[in-house]
């Protein structure tokens, strides 16, 4: 893509997704993910009822009478994007191509969150960390988040979310917000990862898909390719139990996912291609605000 294609489609995705964040998901964004923090404030004489654990026993010393940490909510939070660059994104049959649709989510929880004041960071990995980009704030920041991940040339097509969020969990010394962004499309096991990085971190899993992983047309035979492997083959997709097994395949790989985000306490959205991800964002956000 050329650098004045690059810069067109990055001006109207800041068109699209920052009205969209302005009119439509910054009240969610803010409910749903502001106050979760505490930082200190001040300190004040130990009052009765106060907790025995807030006292600051340095102050206490100084002054020969107890005294207690205050703390307040953050006003700022640290929000940080795992984007998915692997191969696998690169398919998209209805609606648009999946890598598209999470540059416009990203692009659209950027601009929620430079409106809230935080700070912004993402992280795109594949099999390996690709590029780190350390969080800050502006709109120059995003259109540069932005621009990267309409340009970025992985190195590796594979996927491995567990070596992602263990990266995270080590390179954010700070508590942030994270999501991660991805279509999933492994076997690898990584709720050990998620859970530990949960503990310390508040993390989201957004799913993009497209329709045609959940179910395959009638079309006969069909040349499919592994987007990570590489390996090609033909099926014969007028074979009715080809189309069984390979819906009873996505049911069963999305009863795994749904397993490993409820035992490691992570909030899950799955969004297909062809959906409106506004809708399914704003029920997301409204979910994750009611806990």
């Amino acid at each position: 893509m050329e650098t004045s294609d690059i810069l067109k489609k990055v001006r109207k995705i800041e068109i699209k997704t920052r009205e969209l964040s302005q009119n439509i998901f910054a009240g969610q964004y803010h409910s749903a993910f502001k106050g979760r923090g505490m930082a200190f404030s001040e300190v004040r004489e130990y009052q009765y009822g106060d907790n025995i654990r807030d006292i600051d026993w340095n102050v206490t010393a100084r002054f020969h009478r107890p005294y207690v940490k205050v703390f307040e909510e953050e006003r700022e939070l640290t929000v940080m994007l795992l984007v998915d660059v692997s191969g696998s994104l690169d398919f998209g049959t209805q609606g648009m191509m999946k890598r598209d649709m999470v540059t416009e989510i990203a692009a659209t929880l950027a601009f929620s969150a430079i409106q809230n004041n935080d700070k912004i960071g993402v992280i795109f990995f594949s099999d390996r960390i690709e590029k780190y980009i350390p969080p800050m704030k502006g709109r120059r920041h995003i259109l540069y988040i932005i621009r990267e991940m309409l340009s970025f040339k992985p190195k590796s097509r594979r996927t491995d979310i567990k070596m992602a969020v263990e990266y995270l969990t080590r390179v954010m010394k700070r508590h942030c917000t994270a999501f991660i962004l991805s279509d999933f499309y492994t076997d690898d096991d990584f709720e050990k990862a998620l859970t530990i990085c949960n503990h310390k971190h508040d993390v989201g899993a957004i799913q993009v898909y497209d329709n045609r992983a959940k179910q395959l047309p009638n079309v006969g035979l069909m040349k499919v390719v592994d987007a990570e492997t590489g390996h090609e083959m033909y099926i014969d997709t007028s074979d009715s139990r080809l189309r069984v097994a390979h819906r009873m395949y996505w049911q069963n790989r999305q009863k795994r996912l749904e397993n490993i985000f409820i035992k490691s306490n992570v909030d899950q959205v799955a969004i297909a291609t062809n959906e409106d991800y506004v809708k399914k964002l704003m029920l997301f956000f409204k979910q994750r605000s009611k806990k």
